[in-house]
């Protein structure tokens, strides 16, 4: 009897761990990814019975209307009776609560979405594809839930920087219909030349779209609750307008195209028509960004100081955009340096006590000219890399004591070469939310300066992290953010640390940046240099003393043998995602060029290396081939690396064009066609075919010779 009950028993587990196993029981919060967080999400354990492959018709109690689309949601259809609809949405509207706020509850057999406006019920529909997308791609029921959402901060603006290329206009459109999935509803668009002026035709670029065409892109923003407002630099970074020959007797130094001259009456005048240019452009905008950072002038050696010059300034752009309905943002670095603020800022491990004492002896500087400081402009605290730092907040605190608004700028780009790094600066932008919110705070910038003018596709898990951050808060760490980002961007299957390849690529990318020039020097500084082909690119394999090459970039050639690896996993990954199929194929292909011209520099150094090692002739032989041969790969890896990023970015700016003085050593300024993002790779060819082919003679015999 005992034996049978045992048997029974064995047999039972059996079949109860093969179900176990065959059958796992699901998590929806892992099934269900929602990116941004929502502030309140309860799941009540059960499976709804809705098909959502059959979910087409949505009754509004209010009378309101459907919002615009996405994805699953787009097949639903409104109707009049609601027996006949799975889909129940309102808008009813309390003053206590955000605008953009909304409520979803998903039940047994209905849907309902109610919120506080138009925005928040779009948002709401966001959400719900967001659920449909998850539930298809795993072949799960949607779940029973309640979601309680709203942003923790209500301005959530991108900046778009098109001051060294455009994009073409099709992309702009495409990126606004995702970054309103991300539930962002500002950009602040940094115009400079890219605009077709009407008042000051001289400044615009060949190539710059016109107001009308920018027009149709803010009303499309709009219509997804994106607010573009522009960016018009001056006092400094005014390069756009005073490198033309009709705008120098404007600049503060007649040398500089970098600033403006504020005593200068026509100055105003410019300004002014730029800005009122700007504003046709983008009319549904709040703001109107004057920029005003790292200049300092003299006012044609007025004998006024920096911060006076500064301020007289500042007060006039800041009036005129109040004439003109626009609240006006300005970058506040100039007045803190000027009063000998800026060193706390960034350096997060100054103490408190020494950054107070700086402040004790040095506000007083600013509190003489409090009275100059405009109340009616949002004073921009950006710091990319040290938001942390006691002495950031204590800036951003002066200016809140004094009345003044404040918000703050975080980066997802800003002098990286190739792509971001520092894993998208998540943790940065993590740091400046967290401070706006608690400082309650109306909005916060994500920065993304085109001065190094990386594909803006590498910019989006930056972007991502921006928008769960300012919506959702603090309520993800970072690793839990970069599951999330690869379950929405790529697909819940690819989810795992296993496709983490992003953040594979960060050290590659950092070798790669200065791997060709020789210690201390950047490679943006190449074009500025005198000689640089023989002074600043590395040297190479010395014919006569073979061996002291590889000794002397021995530190380079080990740090690349081991990134060599991760890149070639990188691509492992990349080519197994897009096998398997993504929806978002155009990104992966982006950072495949990446990987690529990373790869493509390491083994250009790797066959120095061989020849500089080689102990026979046949050796030297068979690495002055593969040199030969990696001259004419160039080519190749260029041609591709063009072809796939033109696919939605114009490389090259247009006949005629005017590059400026490059005070900043931005490389996307540096030539009127695409050899700027390959400056390193060209010398050094142009080094390796000079110095290879004064010693032909070596080659005589061999299997090759340089061409």
């Amino acid at each position: 009897m005992s034996r049978f009950y045992f048997l029974n028993l064995v047999l039972i587990c059996s079949f109860l761990f093969i179900l176990g196993c065959s059958q796992p029981v699901s998590n929806p919060q892992n099934t269900f990814s929602l990116l941004p967080s929502v502030a309140e999400k309860y799941f009540k354990g059960k499976d709804s019975r809705i098909d959502v492959n059959t979910l087409k018709f949505a009754y509004s109690p209010t009378g309101d209307s459907l919002p615009l689309l996405y994805g699953m949601t787009k097949q639903i259809q409104r109707v009049d009776q609601p027996e006949n609809a799975q889909l129940e949405f309102s808008i009813q509207e309390d003053k206590s609560q955000s605008p953009e706020s909304y409520r979803l509850e998903i039940t047994n057999e209905k849907i309902i979405i109610q919120a506080q406006s138009q925005a928040g019920l779009f948002y709401g529909f966001i959400t719900l594809n967001q659920l449909i997308e998850d539930a298809i791609a795993q072949d799960t029921p949607l779940p029973l839930l309640e979601i309680n959402d709203a942003p923790k901060i209500a301005f959530r603006p991108i900046q778009i920087d098109v001051k060294h290329h455009l994009e073409k206009k099709s992309y702009y459109y495409d990126l606004l219909d995702e970054l309103a999935q991300l539930k962002i509803n500002g950009i602040i668009l940094e115009i400079e030349d890219k605009l077709q002026y009407k008042r000051r035709p001289e400044v615009g670029s060949a190539d710059a779209l016109s107001i009308d065409e920018w027009r149709a892109i803010s009303d499309y923003a709009i219509a997804r609750n994106i607010k573009i407002s522009p960016l018009v630099q001056g006092l400094g970074h005014a390069s756009f307008v005073l490198k033309h020959e009709k705008n120098k007797h404007l600049r503060d130094d007649p040398a500089s195209d970098w600033a403006f001259n504020p005593l200068d009456p026509e100055t105003y005048e410019v300004q002014f028509d730029l800005y009122l240019d700007a504003m046709e452009a983008f009319p549904h905008g709040k703001y109107l960004h004057v920029g005003g950072d790292e200049v300092q002038t003299t006012g044609r050696e007025s004998g006024k100081s920096a911060l006076e010059l500064n301020l007289i300034w500042l007060n006039k752009v800041t009036a005129f955009a109040a004439e003109h309905d626009r609240t006006p943002i300005f970058w506040d670095d100039m007045p803190l340096k000027q009063a000998g603020l800026m060193r706390p800022i960034y350096d997060a491990k100054m103490p408190k006590a020494t950054v107070d004492s700086i402040w004790q002896a040095n506000e007083p500087k600013l509190n003489r000219f409090i009275e100059q400081f405009p109340k009616n402009c949002v004073y921009m605290r950006w710091n990319y890399h040290m938001a942390e730092s006691y002495g950031n907040g204590k800036a951003m605190d002066w200016f809140s004591s004094n009345g003044f608004q404040v918000m703050g700028a975080t980066a997802g780009q800003t002098r990286w070469t190739l792509m971001p790094q520092r894993e998208s600066n998540i943790d940065q932008i993590r740091i400046f939310a967290e401070q706006s919110i608690n400082r309650n705070y109306n909005g916060l910038l994500l920065t993304l300066w085109d001065d190094d003018s990386p594909h803006f596709e590498l910019y989006k898990r930056g972007i991502n992290a921006f928008a769960e951050f300012s919506w959702g808060g603090l309520k993800r760490s970072k690793e839990e953010f970069k599951k999330a980002y690869r379950h929405r961007k790529f697909g819940p299957r690819f989810q795992s640390e296993y496709y983490a390849f992003i953040d594979a690529l960060d050290k590659p990318v950092g070798v790669w940046t200065n791997l060709l020039v020789e210690e201390g020097i950047h490679r943006n500084s190449l074009n500025q240099r005198e000689n640089p082909i023989e002074e600043h690119i590395i040297d190479l394999p010395d014919f006569d003393n073979k061996g002291a090459w590889s000794e002397k970039y021995a530190e380079r050639l080990a740090k690349l043998e081991a990134q060599r690896k991760i890149v070639e996993k990188v691509q492992n990954t990349l080519q197994q995602i897009q096998t398997e199929g993504t929806k978002a194929d155009y990104n992966l292909k982006v950072y495949n060029q990446v990987g690529n011209l990373v790869d493509y520099n390491f083994r250009l150094m790797q066959t120095l290396n061989t020849f500089d090692i080689a102990q026979t002739d046949t050796q030297e032989a068979d690495a002055l081939e593969t040199l030969n041969e990696m001259k004419a790969e160039f080519n190749q890896v260029r041609a591709k690396f063009e072809e796939v990023y033109s696919q939605t970015r114009i490389l090259n700016k247009p006949e005629g064009y005017i590059l400026d003085q490059d005070h900043h050593r931005h490389p996307a300024n540096q030539s009127v066609n695409f050899d700027w993002q390959f400056t390193s790779e060209l010398m050094l060819l142009q080094k390796i075919d000079n110095h290879f082919k004064t010693r032909s003679v070596l080659m005589e015999g061999t299997k090759t010779q340089m061409e």
